[in-house]
């Protein structure tokens, strides 16, 4: 079994490869401390094996690309029906259904998918 299938290379996946997040809280009259700060996370997302389940999904990625994960977040998708008239008639179809991986790296591990082309 292939666990990943595909690296998925969108606009709004490139735009989550790097994004830099503000953690913490404000500081307040009462004596807390202001601890905010910023923090740059790296996620990806890939087609997966419908099958797979996190902790190899983790291991295949780190594998693969020699990073460390430290989340994975996987939704199921259902198969678009399609349907298109032809001259014997209306014809409906479906796409298959497939499994979505969006993987957290530590602070400072990219992937780069441009590197092979």
């Amino acid at each position: 079994m292939e666990i990943i299938q595909k690296p998925i290379v969108t606009e709004k996946f490139n735009a989550l490869a790097s994004r830099t997040v503000q953690t913490g809280k404000k500081g307040n009259d009462k004596g807390r401390p202001d601890t905010r700060g910023n923090r740059t996370i790296s996620q990806f997302a890939f087609v997966v094996d419908p099958r797979a389940n996190k902790y190899q999904i983790k291991q295949a990625v780190e594998q693969l690309y020699n990073v460390t994960v430290v989340a994975v977040n996987t939704m199921k998708y259902d198969g678009k029906v399609k349907a298109r008239m032809t001259k014997a008639g209306y014809i409906v179809g479906k796409k298959p259904s497939y499994k979505k991986a969006i993987v957290t790296l530590k602070d400072g591990d990219k992937i780069d998918f441009y590197s092979n082309i």
